[in-house]
């Protein structure tokens, strides 16, 4: 439950964010944009990690510390999700 309980909180933002971000590579949008909720998601784990540390603390203070590290690979996962580049190679007719 320490980590189970972290984890499926983390994995109801992660999930829109991931969706957020593939369905915005799908409108060929800038990278900028593809990156917002990357970004949006980072600061917050960053946020949470800081609050867990400085306010919380204890054992309450690590779990929001262990859902702020699932946010955070949330947020990779994102990352590369819209950094990812798409190769076509076109079918022509050789003759």
């Amino acid at each position: 439950m320490f980590f189970g309980m972290p984890f499926l909180i983390s994995s109801v933002p992660g999930v829109v964010v991931l969706f957020l971000t593939w369905w915005l590579r799908k409108k060929n949008v800038s990278l900028f944009i593809k990156l917002v909720p990357c970004l949006l998601i980072v600061i917050s784990s960053f946020v949470i990690l800081y609050v867990s540390l400085e306010f919380i603390r204890g054992f309450e203070g690590a779990a929001y510390g262990i859902l702020a590290f699932f946010l955070l690979c949330y947020g990779v996962a994102a990352y590369f999700l819209a950094t990812k580049r798409i190769t076509v190679i076109p079918n022509t007719i050789k003759g």
